[in-house]
């Protein structure tokens, strides 16, 4: 067989494993061992796993992984998300579908100091759920919405998954998390507007809440303050060169702990119950981490991420349509695979051959715009029918509400993220605007 046969097959076992539940990075594992010595034979495997796991772990940029993982454990601590929630609930709770509005504007403050969209979508369903649940909102309103608006801890900056992409491309970390704050308020605008446009067609799905006076509206807003000071010294500190994104990282965490002790009440269980599910997370993350690294060792033996560009290089297909095509098998692998695990896959494959391409961009603009077009897509994916995982864990937590009316309430939020994806398809300006500004 050729190796881009062996490639395919090996794939296509990958990703039966995942769909019978066995864990991603043993799967990896399995996978990328096998085709390694299908290839290869047994000793160059055991040869290259000798030193290959601790170099790939060891690497200092992979530092900011659990410093941010632990920010966002103090964040969902600290108490913060209340008061998040309470002031976008002051500002628009009083409007058809407001409370859902303030749902997915929580959602948007949370994930700035969280990074993490399942943490983000959990936190935020316990305190806004039952408020929907006093109003009578539909259940399909009221999961859909907050699946929708969890997806934004992973777009909104600091973002686990926008690091690893940095770190397999090469790119500046700082660069990427201020290209995707465009998208992100795009984002959570679109599904605001999807809101409004829900309960326009049926008024009875979100009903409005009382009004809070102008007094209660301001007094609020200081509930805000924690969440705005620690996002502007990360990202202001990072950019403006002060610290490297790993110090920016562990002054976001040290600051998120502040925060969780002095205004959470959080105590010693509660630091070193942050700290063990830190730590899990991590180890889950490295996992995956060098399960992907073996399974991208075999994809090179067989060179098939060569002879793919090659391919597609003599396809005669334009730069756009390649990229039409790369997001749509995103969008079909997002439905059986979670983010991380496909951003470790795909890109070692999938960047070349777009950098390969003619996007009238320079390298650097073409790669930023690229990994925030992807981020959308793989977020896309975590509220996409069957297994979007967002929805699970929304609907975890509104067991009275059936399944297939979380996933029927998602799809108005799905039909806003294809428009937001072909606005910055078609106009990367959107996304690189921010990052022309601050080089001036």
């Amino acid at each position: 067989m050729s190796g881009m046969s062996i490639s395919l097959l090996m794939f296509g076992v990958m990703v039966a494993l995942l769909m019978l539940g066995i864990p991603v990075g043993v799967s990896l594992l399995l996978v990328g061992g096998v085709g390694y010595i299908w290839v290869s034979g047994l000793e160059p495997m055991l040869n290259y796993m000798n030193s290959a796991p601790y170099f790939q772990v060891a690497n200092y940029g992979l530092s900011v992984i659990p410093l941010f993982v632990l920010m966002g454990q103090f964040a969902t601590a600290s108490g913060l998300s209340t008061g998040i929630f309470n002031a976008a609930a002051a500002w628009l709770g009083h409007r058809r579908g407001g409370v859902a509005m303030a749902g997915v504007g929580a959602c948007a403050a949370f994930g700035s100091i969280c990074g993490s969209s399942l943490a983000t979508a959990a936190t935020m369903a316990h305190v806004s759920l039952p408020e929907m649940r006093r109003l009578k909102y539909s259940g399909a309103l009221a999961t859909g919405s907050l699946a929708a608006g969890g997806t934004l801890g992973i777009l909104i900056p600091p973002s686990v998954v926008l690091v690893i992409y940095a770190i397999l491309t090469e790119q500046s970390i700082g660069k990427l998390f201020f290209a995707a704050m465009v998208p992100g308020v795009l984002a959570a605008i679109g599904y605001m507007i999807t809101v409004a446009i829900v309960v326009r067609i049926d008024p009875e799905a979100g009903p409005a809440g009382p009004k809070a006076t102008l007094a209660q509206k301001f007094a609020t807003l200081a509930e805000l303050v924690p969440v705005i000071i620690v996002f502007i010294v990360v990202m202001g500190g990072i950019y403006g060169g002060f610290f490297t994104p790993t110090e920016g990282a562990a002054v976001g965490a040290a600051a998120t702990g502040a925060i969780a002790v002095i205004r959470g009440g959080m105590r010693l269980k509660g630091v070193i119950e942050c700290l063990l599910g830190t730590a899990k997370l991590t180890g889950m993350i490295f996992m995956i981490l060098i399960g992907a690294d073996l399974f991208n060792a075999f994809l090179a033996i067989t060179q098939m991420p060569t002879q793919a560009a090659a391919a597609i290089g003599a396809s005669g297909l334009s730069p756009m349509m390649v990229l039409m095509l790369i997001l749509l098998f995103y969008l079909a692998l997002g439905c059986v695979m979670d983010s991380m695990s496909m951003i470790l896959i795909t890109i070692p494959v999938l960047f070349p051959i777009v950098m390969a391409l003619d996007y009238g961009m320079s390298p650097e603009d073409t790669a930023i715009w690229f990994g925030i077009i992807v981020l959308i897509v793989v977020e896309m994916g975590l509220i996409t029918p069957p297994f979007g995982m967002n929805v699970f864990v929304i609907n975890s937590l509104a067991p009275d509400v059936p399944m297939t009316e979380s996933f029927r309430g998602v799809m108005p939020f799905l039909v806003s993220d294809f428009v937001r994806v072909g606005i910055l398809v078609a106009f990367p300006i959107l996304t690189l605007g921010v990052l022309r500004v601050l080089s001036y």
